[in-house]
């Protein structure tokens, strides 16, 4: 998938799942790290665009499938990016 250049992971996240301007603008902030607790800007979309109840489900299967949930721990793994905004996209379909 192309996305628009600018966008960082978790406005990519929100992008492909067709959320709307305003959600993608208010996650300008939340990409490298800089997401509460420091959670990965992926997931963070992907939480923010899910209900509640899938939460737990999306956070334990992205942390079973990369090893962490924070940006800081992925990137010490050497887990690209382009790699969490891929799973958080593909945890959001189910």
């Amino acid at each position: 998938m192309d996305f628009p250049i600018g966008y960082n992971c978790a406005q990519k996240v929100a992008y492909a799942n067709r959320a709307g301007q305003e959600v993608i603008d208010s996650l300008s902030n939340m990409g490298g790290g800089r997401a509460p607790g420091g959670l990965c800007g992926a997931l963070y979309s992907a939480l923010q665009l899910s209900k509640e109840k899938e939460h737990e489900r999306i956070k334990s299967e992205f942390v079973k499938i990369l090893g962490a949930e924070t940006c800081r721990e992925l990137k010490a793994k050497g887990v690209p990016c382009p790699t969490c905004i891929a799973t958080a996209i593909e945890l959001l379909k189910y």
